[in-house]
Formats: structure tokens, C-alpha cells, sequence
């Protein structure tokens, strides 16, 4: 997992591009490497070191031949049989060198084989082409500005304004956070920088999509099946040469990820009156592993949270963000790689009121989804409108619901997870954000989700010999954050818990909110 930056500006000089490289030195704390031998090209990466430790996997990266140059942040799972698929000879016994020779082998055509998380960018000497792509559902970031054809590619959008300080707020993207706690359809809080979109690429000058969510309806998998996509899906994941660890919150997801991924240290985070320690305890004595419970001392938290959203120049999407990072500077001490049960929430339809009433008529309700969703409180149809307006054709409401969760909503807790871990160099992976996962469980009748109105029937089922029976029985709770103890004596008559949270977020970046 690293950090990335590539910029073609010919007024970017090297001593001003270095200084943003080193604002993701969090990032890729191992090694920092950068050339700028290509004309106007530069090339920046922070390497936090994954898999073959050794210096030969360093970037920026060349391929066998000196034609292509890449910086590319991620991990591609299924490399090892990539190299015996396509008979690719390897120098190291990492990912990033497979990457690189297939593109040079198979070009755009190489996405469809990836199973991972990615984003990279790849200049051709000999053509002068440049190619970005990003992973399906945007597991990993990759942030890009254009301007007459001068590109910008950085895995944080610290390092695009250290090196294009101009931009102004998007006034949009502020109604946008407002009413709905993250960003869509690539919005950034910068007028002219954008979210490069997940499962695309960039070739030619334009962008191109190569993968989206299949739509249309779909047997249910059986139950062996379900399993062994889950299993393999966690089993790709604890692939790495330094420790692997799991976050467990004693929830059903996260449980079934450590129970699967027999690693040694699990890790929960609450504080003294607000926690989930007594499940998170259940499911680590089951597993045997050694378990860490965090604290996260109540007068910490507003300063925490101001810093992080200084460090990124970007507001953080809900406060439970900064206990991930809290407990993830923990985690640091013992692992490098954390596993997360992000992810099966869309699939199984864990957020079980609004999917319920999704399932209740098939003509979309704005209101009603607005009723549902939207985390402020105040009307602004125009945003929800914006949102949404990629997945309206899908079909039902339940089609379009299913859809926004699976992939917008998904990608906004798949930022907070990068964000939250990669500020202390450590890796979050995803199982149930597995491409086949995905895909097999899209358009599976809500009856096989919810059997019974059980929220997440199939998962609890189906891992009932691994999952304790308590755990399995307990109702489904957040990620605990007391806002209204949090914000007492800072929030207004008027506002909600929330739109402080909100507020505050934007007040730090000096916003007036």
C-alpha cells in the first residue's frame, strides 16, 4: 500500500513536487522515490512495503523493457496465477512487477483479470500515452485534475493543491457533504479536482468505463457456494509478507473475517461507557487470538478530528472515523495489513429499515429515501437528485436502492476506511468487497437476504458453526459516538448531532458551515 503522484505541468518544478510527495510520507513511510527524466513527466510514490520487502519492488517502476513507467498504489491478489496464466517472466515475488508486465502484454484488456485493490498510473516513453485506472468499486483513491490537457494524478488531494493551491470550494460539494456526509459522482470539496471514477480508465485523453454493477435479477448462490466465495475472498486477503490483523467489533461481519482469516491479533476501539468490548471478547476467546481493546478518551476526540481533517484539507464523513484511525495507530504496533468487515452490509442488506422499505413498493419515493438516508436533516432534493441520478434507470426501488448502497454509499465508507488507516501506514483490505462477491449477489431477491426478516439471514446461516450464537443473536449497532456529549456547549439550537458534526468538519478548513 502506497502513496502516488504524477503530474505532466510543466511548471511543476522538482522541488515543488517533492514537497507534495512528502505530504503523503504517512502513506509510505518505507521508502520515497521519484524521476522526472521524461520530459514533463514526474513520478512520485511512497512506499509502504507489502509484499517482497526487497528494494527491486521500489517504485517508480519500469518494465522489462524500458518502455513503461508506473506508480501504482494497492495489491493485486491473484498475481501469482496472473504470472502462470500469461507465462510472465517475474525478477521479484511481489504484485507490482505482474502489474506492469501485463499491462505491457494485454494493455486496457488487462483490468478484467485483476482480482484487487488499485490505482496506478502508466506512462508509455515511446508513444507518450498516459494510462490511469482504478479499481472496480474504488477500494483504493486516485484523485485527478486536467487542465488543457495537463494531468494530475495523486492519491490524496493534499498533494494536488501543495501543487495547485488555486482552487476554490465547490459550493455544490458543500450541500452535498451537508445533507448527505460524503461526496458522489466525483466530487471533490475542490472546484476542478475530481474523484477519478472506480472501475474505469484513462487512455486516449478520456475516460472509460471496463467494469459496472451487472443489473437484472439472479438465483441466490447456494450455500456452499456463498461460503467458498466468502472463504477465498478472505483467504486472498491475508496474502503478505509482514502481519496481518483484523478489526473486531464483535458485529457478525467483522467476526466472520477474523474467524476466517486465523490470524493472531483482533482489535476493537470504544471508551469507557460506550463499547463493544463484551462481544468483541466473545468472538476472540472463540478464535483464541490475542485481543486489544482501545480506548478512546472522550476529551481527545474534537482534537483528534481537527487534526486529521487539517492533515487531509477534506472534511471526514462521520465521527466514527476518528476512532478507526485512533485505533488503527494502535493497531500499527503490531500489524501492517488490518482486515475489515466493510462491505457486507450492501451485500446482505444489513441496513435492514431502509432496505425494508425498499422492498415495500416499486415505484422510487425521494422523500421516502430522503427519510431514510440523509444524515442532515434540512431539504435539499437537488443533492439527493445528483446522487441517485446514476442508478434511476435501474429498475424497482428496490433495484435503485440496492445499487446506490453497493456502489455510492460503499465508496464512501471505502474512503473513510483508506483514510483512517493509511494516516498510520497501515493497510485496510476488504473482503466482502470482492469483485466476485459482488457481482454473484447482485439482483438476489430480498427474500434470500432477509429470509424470515432477518437481516443478513444468509451470512448467519451459513457461518453459524464459525460465528458464536450470542453474536449471532444480537441486534445490529453502530460504531459508538456520543455526539451529543462530544459537541456539548458547541452545538446550536437548531442543529441535530450530526449537522454539528458537520459544521465543525467545515469551520476547521474555514468554511463557514
Amino acid at each position: 500500500m502506497c502513496g502516488l503522484l504524477y503530474t505532466n505541468d510543466p511548471a511543476i518544478d522538482r522541488d515543488r513536487f517533492v514537497r507534495a510527495l512528502d505530504t503523503m510520507r504517512h502513506r509510505g513511510p518505507d521508502v520515497s522515490g521519484c524521476y522526472s527524466e521524461l520530459a514533463d513527466n514526474q513520478f512520485g510514490h511512497q512506499r509502504l512495503s507489502i509484499l517482497d520487502l526487497d528494494h527491486r519492488s521500489d517504485q517508480p517502476f519500469v518494465s522489462h523493457d524500458g518502455r513503461y513507467h508506473m506508480v501504482y498504489n494497492g495489491e493485486i491478489y491473484n498475481y501469482r496465477e496472473l504470472v502462470q496464466r500469461h507465462g510472465i517472466s517475474v525478477n521479484t515475488t511481489g504484485d507490482t512487477e505482474v502489474l506492469l508486465e501485463l499491462y505491457a502484454l494485454l494493455g486496457e484488456r488487462m483490468l478484467n483479470e485483476l482480482n484487487g485493490m488499485f490505482a496506478f498510473v502508466i506512462f508509455d516513453s515511446q508513444t507518450g500515452e498516459l494510462f490511469a485506472a482504478r479499481d472496480r468499486l474504488g477500494v483504493k483513491p486516485l484523485y485527478h485534475r486536467e487542465v488543457g490537457g495537463v494531468h494530475t494524478f495523486s492519491s490524496e488531494i493534499a498533494a494536488v493543491l501543495e501543487l495547485h493551491p488555486e482552487h476554490q470550494v465547490d459550493e455544490f460539494a458543500i450541500r452535498q457533504y451537508q445533507k448527505l456526509r460524503a461526496l458522489f459522482n466525483g466530487r471533490t470539496l475542490y472546484s476542478g479536482i475530481s474523484m477519478f471514477p472506480a472501475g474505469c480508465y484513462f487512455k486516449d485523453g478520456r475516460t472509460h468505463r471496463y467494469w459496472d454493477l451487472p443489473e437484472g435479477p439472479q438465483d441466490p448462490p447456494s450455500d456452499e457456494e456463498l461460503r467458498e466465495l466468502v472463504t477465498s475472498a478472505v483467504k486472498y486477503r491475508t496474502l503478505s509478507d509482514v502481519p496481518v490483523g483484523s478489526y473486531l467489533s464483535g458485529g457478525l461481519d467483522s467476526t466472520i473475517v477474523a474467524g476466517l482469516s486465523h490470524r493472531p491479533h483482533t482489535w476493537t476501539i470504544g471508551s469507557e461507557t460506550n463499547n463493544e468490548f463484551k462481544w468483541a471478547q466473545i468472538a476472540a476467546d472463540r478464535f483464541d487470538s490475542t485481543h486489544h481493546e482501545v480506548l478512546m478518551p472522550h476529551e481527545d476526540f474534537l482534537q483528534t478530528a481537527k487534526g486529521l481533517i487539517i492533515a487531509r484539507r477534506e472534511p471526514l464523513s462521520v465521527p466514527n472515523e476518528v476512532l478507526l484511525y485512533v485505533m488503527t495507530r494502535a493497531v500499527k504496533e503490531f500489524n501492517t495489513v488490518i482486515l475489515s468487515g466493510e462491505g457486507a452490509d450492501e451485500l446482505f442488506f444489513g441496513y435492514d429499515r431502509i432496505f425494508t422499505w425498499a422492498a415495500q413498493a416499486p415505484e422510487f419515493d425521494l422523500e421516502g429515501f430522503d427519510q431514510y438516508y440523509s444524515y442532515g436533516k434540512h431539504r435539499d432534493m437537488e443533492v439527493l437528485e445528483d446522487a441517485l441520478e446514476p442508478f434511476m434507470g435501474r429498475g424497482t426501488r428496490l433495484d435503485i436502492t440496492a445499487a446506490f448502497f453497493q456502489v455510492a454509499h460503499l465508496h464512501g465508507l471505502l474512503r473513510r476506511l483508506d483514510n483512517s488507516t493509511m494516516q498510520c501506514s497501515v493497510e485496510g483490505r476488504v473482503p466482502f468487497v470482492d469483485y466476485r462477491l459482488i457481482e454473484r449477489m447482485a439482483g438476489v431477491p430480498y427474500d434470500y437476504r432477509s429470509a424470515g426478516g432477518v437481516s443478513k439471514a444468509p451470512l448467519k446461516r451459513v457461518f453459524a458453526d464459525l460465528v458464536p450464537q450470542e453474536i449471532i443473536d444480537r441486534p445490529k449497532v453502530g460504531f459508538p459516538v456520543d455526539l451529543a456529549s462530544v459537541f456539548e456547549g458547541f452545538s446550536r439550537a437548531d442543529e441535530s448531532p450530526m449537522d454539528t458534526w458537520f459544521r465543525f468538519n467545515l469551520e476547521v478548513l474555514g468554511i463557514n458551515g
